[in-house]
């Protein structure tokens, strides 16, 4: 099939809309999914947000990342406007680097329940450290399960270097 109708994009609210609210508050109901039309093939699709920003929960002090996001679909895919709008709401939401990514990633897995996906956050160095966290998840049971094992311990191998940030 090519192309969609008005029935698969009935459940957006966000895309198209001309009267976007900015949450300046974490919330993950901001995400909306469609339907994946190619469920008989794996795929990944990955977004890159380079603007990601939150706060510190202890000095309030802002972070700054560019956050990776790549995940296997399954019936559904996040609403890519949806998905720019809560990563906003991060903005005041103040949590550790670590936190942050565990989160979208679960908030990601209860939207659209991925075969698999992966959250990686490139944090800018504050007080000369950078911090990096990587979460990963494959459906329990299948294939996945076993390519985030996989990728989890061979994740990041390489020593980090000014140019890859």
């Amino acid at each position: 099939m090519a192309g969609r109708d008005e029935e698969t994009l009935s459940d957006l609210t966000l895309l198209g809309n001309q009267n976007t609210k900015y949450t300046y508050e974490y919330d993950p109901s901001i995400l909306e999914a469609v339907d994946n039309m190619h469920t008989e093939r794996d795929f990944f699709v990955k977004f890159n947000c380079p603007e990601f920003t939150s706060l510190c929960p202890m000095t309030g002090q802002p972070d700054f990342a560019t956050m990776y996001i790549s995940f296997v679909p399954d019936q559904k895919l996040v609403e890519s406007k949806a998905l720019k709008l809560y990563l906003f709401s991060f903005r005041n939401h103040g949590d550790f680097h670590e936190d942050c990514v565990n989160i979208i990633m679960n908030d990601l897995i209860k939207l659209i329940d991925p075969r698999y996906i992966e959250v990686w956050g490139k944090f800018t160095p504050r007080g000369g450290l950078s911090i990096d966290p990587y979460c990963n998840y494959g459906k329990p049971g299948t294939k996945y399960e076993k390519m985030a094992e996989h990728r989890l311990l061979n994740h990041d191998m390489y020593p980090e270097k000014v140019d890859n940030r």
